[in-house]
C-alpha cells in the first residue's frame, strides 16, 4: 500500500521539481515555457488525481504544442522540451511518497538537458539553487514533514558541499578527449546566421539578434572599425530566388594571398554555430588550427563548432589575391538563371558598352544606389523578378538586396562576381579591451574579378549609409536619442553592460574554453610541460583522494561529540575501562558501574568510587562547580588509569 503524500510536502516537492526545471523553460520559446509553467501551476492546487482520460488528453495537448513549437522536427532541443513536458505533467500523478521520489529524481535530469543547449553562468547560477531546493525536498520526505527552516537550508548546503571537492577534481583533472566519443543530435531549430544559403528575408530575425557571435582580441595594431570584414561563406550559385555556396569549393586549394601592408594578429572566442565555418578577418594569411582555407578564402573547420572554440588568425586587409580563372569557373561566375530580370540585363548591356571598365562601371552602379535608393529593414517582398523590382520599383532594402542586386548586374555586365557573407564592424569593449561582433552584425557584400589584379571588395550597402554597415540598429537608435533622457541613460548604462559581458567572457575563457590543450598544460608548475593521459590519470587520482579526504573531514566534523567536555571525558573513562574488560551496560547509571566495577576490582574501588560519585554528583544531583572544580574533574577522569 502507497504512502500517502501530505499536501504541504506535495507542494514543496512540486516546487522543487519546478526549481530544477526552470533552467531548461528560459531556453525554450516564451509562449511555451509559459503554458508548460502555467501547466505546472495548475497542478498545485489539484487535492486528487485527475481522471486517466483528461490526463491523457492533456499529455496530447501539451505534446502537439511542443512538437508544434519546434516546427514538427526531432532534435536535441525538441527531445529538451519534451523531457521539459513530462516533468510537468508528471506532477498530475505525484499523490503518494513513492510518486514524488520519481519526480524529484527525474527532475535532475532537467538542468543537465539545459547545459545541453547553454553552458552559461545563467544557467549554472539556476542549477544551483535547485539542486539545493530539491536535496531539501529529499530531506523533507525522509522526515515526513515540510518545515522550512534555516537548520535545514544549512543542511543541504553542507551535503553540496560536500560533494563540490570531488567535482572540481573531476572537472580540472579528468582526461579530456581532443574529440567526443559520440556525437549530439543536432537542434530542430538552427541558429539563424550565416549558412550555404541566403535570400533577403532569411536574415530580417539575424539583423535585429543583439546575442554576440564571437568576441575578438587584437594582440598588437587593430584595424579601423571600416576595416573589420569578418569572412565566413561565399556565395556563387543563383536561382532567381537565392544565392548558394558551391560545394565544390571546398575541394580546391586556396590561392595564394600577397601580403601587403600591416599584418594584424588576433584571437577569436566563437559562439557555438554548429556550422564548420570559422569567421576570419579579411585577408586571411593563414588557416586557424584544425581548419584550411579553401579556394574562396573561407576558413573550414575540421568538425562542426559544437561548443564555444578559440582560435588565432593572421590577416593583411590590404593583401591582394594572386590566383587565375578557369574558363569552367568563370562561366560559373557569370551564370544568371534564364527568363528573369530582364531590365537588368538590358541595364546592363547598355551601361559596358558605355563603361566598359569594371571599376568605373562599378562605381556608376554605386553613385546609383547612393542617389536613388534607401536602407531598411522593412524591405517589401519581391516578387518572380526580383532583381528587377527591386532596381526600378521598390528601391528599398538592406545588404542582402543591395549585394544581390549588385552581383546580377556585374554578372549580366560580363564581370565574374560572386557573394561574401561575414560579419562588419563591431563593438568595443573598454573593460576588457576586445571587440564583441553580434549576430545582428551579421552582413553580405559583394567581390569582383578584375583582370590583372584578382578579386576585389564591393561593399553596395555602404553606398547607401555607411552607418547601417558599421551601426546597428541599436546604434542608429542612440545616435537619434543623443542629447536626451534615453541617450543619457544608455550612456550611464553602457559600463554595466561592457562589465556584464566582460564577465561572461571570463566564464568562457575559464570554464568553457577549459580543453584537452589547455588541461595538458595544467602541470606546468611542476616541471611538467605537456602531461600525458597517464599523468593526468594520476593527478586526478591523487585529486580525488584528496577530495574525498575533505569530504571525510566534513563528514566526521558534523557528527564529532558536542557534548560538554566533562561529559566527553567520563565516556573516554568508559571506553579505557571497556578495553580492560569492565563493560559498562547501556542502561547502567555511572554510579552503579564505577560500584560494580570496584567489586569486580577491588583495587580499582576506591578511585572509581571517587570519581563517579563526583561525577555523578554534578550531572545527576544538580550540584554545580566552579571552573577550577570542573577543570580538576575532567583532568582526573582523563588521567585514571586501570
Amino acid at each position: 500500500m502507497t504512502e500517502a503524500l501530505p499536501t504541504a510536502l506535495r507542494r514543496f516537492a512540486l516546487l522543487a521539481a519546478t526549481a530544477c526545471a526552470l533552467p531548461l523553460l528560459i531556453l525554450q520559446p516564451v509562449w511555451l515555457a509559459l503554458v508548460l509553467l502555467a501547466t505546472s501551476a495548475l497542478s498545485l492546487w489539484g487535492e486528487k488525481a485527475w481522471p486517466g482520460w483528461l490526463r491523457m488528453l492533456l499529455v496530447l495537448t501539451i505534446g502537439g504544442l511542443v512538437m508544434a513549437a519546434y516546427g514538427f522536427r526531432v532534435g536535441r532541443d525538441t527531445a529538451s522540451a519534451g523531457l521539459l513536458a513530462m516533468l510537468m505533467l508528471k506532477s498530475y500523478e505525484t499523490y503518494s511518497v513513492r510518486d514524488a521520489r520519481s519526480l524529484l529524481g527525474f527532475s535532475l535530469f532537467a538542468p543537465f538537458a539545459a547545459f545541453l543547449q547553454d553552458q552559461g553562468p545563467i544557467t549554472l547560477g539556476l542549477a544551483l539553487p535547485a539542486l539545493l531546493l530539491s536535496t531539501m525536498a529529499w530531506a523533507a520526505l525522509l522526515q515526513g514533514s515540510a518545515s522550512h527552516s534555516w537548520s535545514m537550508v544549512w543542511r543541504a548546503a553542507r551535503a553540496l558541499a560536500m560533494a563540490l571537492p570531488l567535482a572540481l577534481a573531476g572537472f580540472w583533472l579528468f582526461p579530456r578527449l581532443a574529440a567526443p566519443m559520440w556525437g549530439l543530435p543536432d537542434n530542430a531549430i538552427a541558429q539563424m546566421g550565416l549558412g550555404d544559403r541566403m535570400t533577403p528575408f532569411d536574415w530580417q530575425d539575424v539583423l535585429v539578434d543583439d546575442s554576440a557571435a564571437m568576441r575578438v582580441r587584437f594582440f598588437g595594431a587593430t584595424p579601423g572599425r571600416e576595416q573589420m570584414y569578418w569572412r565566413g561563406p561565399v556565395l556563387t550559385r543563383f536561382d532567381g530566388e537565392a544565392w548558394e555556396r558551391d560545394d565544390s569549393a571546398a575541394l580546391k586549394p586556396a590561392p595564394h594571398v600577397q601580403a601587403r601592408g600591416q599584418t594584424i594578429s588576433y584571437e577569436v572566442m566563437l559562439e557555438p554555430t554548429s556550422r564548420r565555418d570559422l569567421p576570419v578577418l579579411e585577408l586571411p594569411l593563414d588557416a586557424p588550427a584544425e581548419s584550411r582555407i579553401n579556394s574562396e578564402l573561407t576558413a573550414i573547420h575540421s568538425a562542426p563548432v559544437e561548443n564555444l572554440i578559440r582560435y588565432e588568425g593572421h590577416s593583411a586587409p590590404n593583401s591582394v589575391i594572386v590566383a587565375e580563372l578557369a574558363d569552367g569557373e568563370k562561366r560559373a561566375l557569370l551564370s544568371l538563371p534564364p527568363n528573369r530580370d530582364p531590365r537588368v540585363r538590358a541595364l546592363a548591356r547598355q551601361w559596358v558598352a558605355e563603361t566598359p571598365d569594371p571599376e568605373r562601371l562599378t562605381n556608376r552602379f554605386l553613385d546609383w544606389m547612393r542617389r536613388d535608393f534607401k536602407y531598411t529593414l522593412a524591405a517589401p517582398p519581391l516578387g518572380y523578378n526580383a532583381t528587377d523590382e527591386f532596381l526600378f520599383s521598390t528601391r528599398l532594402g538592406f545588404c542582402q538586396h543591395f549585394s544581390s542586386a549588385y552581383v546580377v548586374f556585374m554578372r549580366a555586365a560580363g564581370v565574374p562576381a560572386r557573394i561574401v557573407t561575414g560579419y562588419v564592424g563591431g563593438r568595443y569593449n573598454n573593460i576588457g579591451d576586445y571587440w564583441r561582433i553580434n549576430r545582428k552584425d551579421a552582413h553580405a557584400w559583394a567581390e569582383v574579378w578584375i583582370e590583372g589584379h584578382g578579386w576585389k571588395r564591393v561593399d553596395p550597402t555602404a553606398a547607401i549609409a555607411p552607418e547601417n554597415i558599421l551601426d546597428t540598429v541599436d546604434d542608429l537608435q542612440a545616435q537619434q536619442e543623443q542629447g536626451g533622457i534615453a541617450g543619457l541613460a544608455g550612456s550611464m548604462l553602457e559600463p554595466m553592460f561592457d562589465s556584464g559581458d566582460f564577465l561572461r567572457r571570463q566564464w568562457n575563457e575559464l570554464v568553457l574554453g577549459f580543453d584537452s590543450a589547455r588541461q595538458k598544460g595544467l602541470l606546468k608548475p611542476f616541471g611538467i610541460e605537456e602531461a600525458d593521459n597517464w599523468q593526468l590519470v594520476l593527478a586526478f587520482a591523487i585529486g580525488a583522494v584528496i577530495a574525498l579526504a575533505i569530504t571525510l573531514l566534513l563528514l566526521l566534523r558534523q557528527h564529532r561529540d558536542r557534548s560538554d567536555p566533562l561529559v566527553r571525558a567520563w565516556r573516554k573513562l568508559v571506553r579505557r575501562l571497556a578495553r580492560t574488560g569492565l563493560r559498562k551496560h547501556e542502561s547502567e547509571p555511572p554510579l552503579t558501574f564505577v560500584e560494580r566495577a570496584g567489586r569486580e576490582r577491588p583495587a580499582l574501588a576506591d578511585r572509581l568510587l571517587a570519581l563517579g560519585r563526583r561525577y555523578s554528583d554534578w550531572r545527576y544531583a544538580g550540584h554545580r562547580l566552579e571552573a577550577a572544580e570542573k577543570t580538576q574533574l575532567i583532568r582526573d577522569l582523563r588521567d585514571f588509569r586501570a
